[in-house]
């Protein structure tokens, strides 16, 4: 019994000290001046299907931008049903910009490809004729500050990344927002940290799908979108095979730019986790039960042996739980909630360990990856 109540705590060590110090997340791109950075032309490529909620405010947000270079948009309207085009032709004549907003239509997607990078492929391709210097592949609901893109740039310039994205904000508004979002945030960084994503000698290859700037030379050595056409998880795909074409990655956290989606509830988190997380796992059982295992040990035996009736047990569990909490605490602070959601974070990990299983459910009931009416990822 001692012996495994000492694993979490041997685990949570190695996280803390060992793990490319991914909790630290006061790591956030630079904030300093943007304007420093030398003008640049960006094409920003947004992808949407039934959007119309939110896609006006993100372009109006990108139309916004105090930025020194030349700013086009295209948006690529993925067979909507909603109205998604009017609302973004709306948008932009309303800030007088209609010349600077490029909106594709859209009949689905061709044949092996996923929605989303075949809208993205679409995009790129219209953008071509502006030659830009840099493509911004940036979702329908993303709310950007007027500095975002000339951060954006500057950081690119200044890391000399062939693709740079950041992680917005998502929204915290409720009870289930505010227990679960930290965390899933807090588990993508501890599958990606940002410092072996960076690093050359690293393969870990990670990019948040929201926001990522991107050279479009270093997208034509990578093999072009055609390279990743069937991805579900478009983001970290797009980030693996440019660094392995021998591209500079680099991922960090923005308060500059957030996202407009709000969960309403934990099933909507629920869902949003089911539709990748088995695709995650490669659709591997064994590694499903490796994952569920690990998340047991990792972060459901600490609070439990404080149950255990064997004092050092329960202090082994102590331990363990209170170094978990100390990881977690810099995201729940980044986040503005009390101190004491960092508890949460084992209840949170029980709850993705029940989305990871549904998600292996949907996938072998040919119902995986769904989104917007579509089911990308299945058996068979």
């Amino acid at each position: 019994m001692l012996y495994l109540a000492l694993l979490p705590v041997l685990i949570w060590l190695y996280l803390m000290l060992g793990h490319g110090g991914f909790w630290l997340v006061g790591r956030l791109l630079s904030t300093d001046d943007p304007h420093a950075a030398v003008p640049a032309r960006v094409v920003a490529v947004i992808p949407a299907r039934n959007e119309a909620a939110v896609v006006g405010r993100a372009v109006q947000s990108l139309l916004g931008q105090d930025f020194s270079g030349h700013l086009h948009i295209v948006v690529v309207d993925d067979a909507s049903s909603d109205g998604t085009a009017e609302v973004v032709r709306a948008a932009a004549t309303q800030a007088a910009a209609a010349e600077r907003v490029t909106v594709i239509p859209g009949t689905g997607p061709d044949p092996g490809w996923s929605g989303k990078v075949c809208a993205m492929a679409r995009g790129v391709a219209a953008a071509g004729a502006l030659q830009p210097d840099y493509l911004l592949f940036t979702d329908a609901d993303i709310h950007h500050q007027p500095d975002n893109v000339a951060n954006l740039v500057a950081n690119a310039r200044r890391l000399q990344s062939d693709l740079l994205s950041s992680m917005v904000r998502l929204t915290v508004s409720n009870a289930a927002e505010r227990w679960l979002i930290p965390a899933f945030v807090f588990f993508f960084l501890k599958l990606y940290p940002p410092a072996w994503i960076a690093s050359a000698t690293a393969a870990t290859a990670g990019a948040a799908g929201g926001c990522m700037l991107v050279r479009p030379a270093a997208l034509e050595r990578a093999g072009g979108l055609a390279a990743i056409r069937a991805a579900i998880i478009d983001d970290c795909s797009l980030a693996r095979i440019i660094k392995r074409a021998g591209g500079r990655v680099s991922l960090g956290l923005t308060r500059r730019a957030h996202s407009l989606r709000p969960y309403g509830s934990s099933a909507e988190i629920g869902r949003m986790i089911s539709r990748t997380a088995f695709n995650q796992l490669q659709h591997s059982w064994l590694l499903l039960l490796g994952t569920l295992l690990g998340l047991g040990v990792t972060y459901l035996l600490p609070p439990l042996l404080l149950f255990s009736g064997s004092a050092a047990a329960s202090a082994a569990g102590l331990v363990a739980w209170a170094l978990m909490s100390l990881c977690y605490a810099p995201m729940v602070r980044f986040y503005g909630l009390n101190p004491l959601w960092a508890l949460t974070l084992p209840a949170a990990a029980a709850f993705y360990a029940g989305a990871t299983v549904h998600s292996a459910w949907l996938y072998r009931c040919g119902r995986g990856g769904q989104w917007k009416g579509r089911a990308q990822d299945s058996q068979g």
